[in-house]
């Protein structure tokens, strides 16, 4: 393995808070789909961006708290 290699720990922990930020973004963009296809506009995107950001903060603490949980042990 190479010195400079990142740890994959690290690695995994990265990609899983990217996730949540795709997580928030998803709801947006099918709210944005919806509006398009039935003129809901402009509920879609305001019940996605709810939804994503609800969704997206909770599935965070969720991440946070099992992270602290492993550091510790």
């Amino acid at each position: 393995m190479a010195e400079n290699a990142p740890n994959p720990r690290d690695l995994g922990r990265y990609f899983a808070l990217a996730q949540v930020g795709l997580e928030m973004v998803a709801p947006i963009v099918l709210g944005l789909f919806l509006d398009s296809r039935l003129g809901w506009v402009p509920w879609g995107v305001v019940v996605g961006a709810v939804l994503g950001l609800v969704g997206g903060l909770w599935h965070l603490v969720v991440l946070l708290n099992r992270f602290d949980k492993t550091d510790r042990e």
